[in-house]
C-alpha cells in the first residue's frame, strides 16, 4: 500500500499499486510526488521501480509552441513626410515648395508600394501630393485675383508720389518768390527758374506718366511774375499736363483723362496740394 503527499501538502492514501497507476495515467501524480510504501521512507515516486513502466506509457501533455516574434515595425518614409511639409510650405514660397512636394509625394508613394510593408507613410505621401497639386492649381487663380488689387495699390502709390512732387514744386516756387521780392517766377521759364530750388529734377516727373517728357506739370500762366500778396490762396498754381518743360497755360492744358484713376492732382497758391475728382475741376479758380 502507498501514501503520497499531494500538491496541497496533504497526505493521501493508503492506495494500492493499481490505484497509483491510475493516478499516474491521469496526471494526478508525477516523478517528484513524495511517496511512502508500507511505512517506509518518503521518496520521489520515480524511485519506485514498479511504476517506471506506467510513466513510460503516459502520453506527455501537449506543449503549445512558443509564439513567433512579431515582425519589426515598418519605418515611415522620410520622402512622404518631406512631401507634406513641402506642400504646406508652398503657401509661403510662391509655389516652389508645392512643386517639390508633388515630386517627393509621387516618389514616396511608389517606394511605399514596392517595400512590401517595410515602409509606411502612404497616407502622408498621398496627402502631400494632393496638397501640392491643389496649391499649384490655385496659384494662377490667386494671381488673377491679385492683379486688380496690385494694380490699384500701384496706382495709389503713384498718386501719393505725384502729390509729394507737387508739394516740392510748390515749395520751390515760394522759395523762389522769397528770393525775388515775393514775385512768382516767369510763366514761360518757370521750370528753369525754380530748378535750383527743387531737391532734384525727378520731382518734375509724375511716376504715372510716360518716360519721355522732362516735366509732367504746368504753371498757371495767369500768375506770371505776380506778387504773392495779390494772389488768392485757392488759386491754381500747378497742375498735371502732357506738354513738357516750362509749359504754362490754363484749364485747356489739363489732362483729358487722369493718370490716377478718377483723381487729378492740383497745387494751389498757398502751397497746398489736393486730389480732385473730375467733377470738381470746373470750379477751380485760375484768376489771381
Amino acid at each position: 500500500m502507498y501514501k503520497i503527499i499531494g500538491a496541497d501538502q496533504k497526505e493521501y492514501g493508503p492506495v494500492s499499486a493499481d490505484q497509483m497507476n491510475q493516478w499516474i495515467a491521469q496526471g494526478r501524480v508525477n516523478f517528484q510526488t513524495r511517496t511512502q510504501a508500507d511505512g517506509g521512507d518518503w521518496k520521489p515516486l520515480s524511485e519506485f521501480p514498479e511504476f517506471t513502466a506506467a510513466f513510460a506509457h503516459r502520453v506527455p501533455p501537449m506543449v503549445s509552441p512558443a509564439p513567433s516574434a512579431p515582425p519589426p515595425p515598418s519605418r515611415t518614409s522620410g520622402l512622404a513626410i518631406g512631401s507634406l511639409i513641402s506642400g504646406v510650405l508652398g503657401l509661403f514660397t510662391c509655389g516652389i515648395g508645392a512643386v517639390i512636394g508633388l515630386i517627393l509625394g509621387i516618389i514616396a508613394i511608389n517606394r511605399v508600394k514596392k517595400s512590401n510593408g517595410a515602409l509606411s507613410g502612404f497616407g502622408i505621401a498621398l496627402a502631400g501630393t494632393i496638397v501640392s497639386a491643389v496649391l499649384l492649381l490655385m496659384i494662377p487663380l490667386e494671381g488673377a485675383m491679385l492683379l486688380p488689387a496690385l494694380s490699384k495699390a500701384k496706382q495709389r502709390a503713384q498718386t501719393i508720389q505725384c502729390v509729394n512732387n507737387m508739394k516740392q514744386l510748390a515749395l520751390a516756387v515760394r522759395i523762389y518768390s522769397g528770393d525775388h521780392g515775393d514775385h512768382l517766377p516767369p510763366a514761360k521759364t518757370w521750370c528753369d527758374s525754380i530748378k535750383s530750388y527743387a531737391p532734384s529734377e525727378r520731382v518734375f516727373k509724375c511716376p504715372a506718366a510716360g518716360p519721355t517728357d522732362r516735366c509732367d506739370y504746368a504753371f498757371n500762366s495767369q500768375l506770371d511774375g505776380i506778387e504773392e500778396k495779390n494772389i488768392a490762396p485757392n488759386t491754381v498754381l500747378l497742375f498735371e499736363t502732357e506738354d513738357g518743360w516750362n509749359t504754362s497755360g490754363g484749364p485747356e492744358l489739363m489732362l483729358p483723362k487722369s493718370r490716377h484713376g478718377r483723381l487729378c492732382v492740383v497745387a494751389f497758391a498757398d502751397g497746398s496740394v489736393q486730389q480732385l475728382t473730375s467733377d470738381r475741376l470746373a470750379g477751380l479758380r485760375w484768376n489771381p
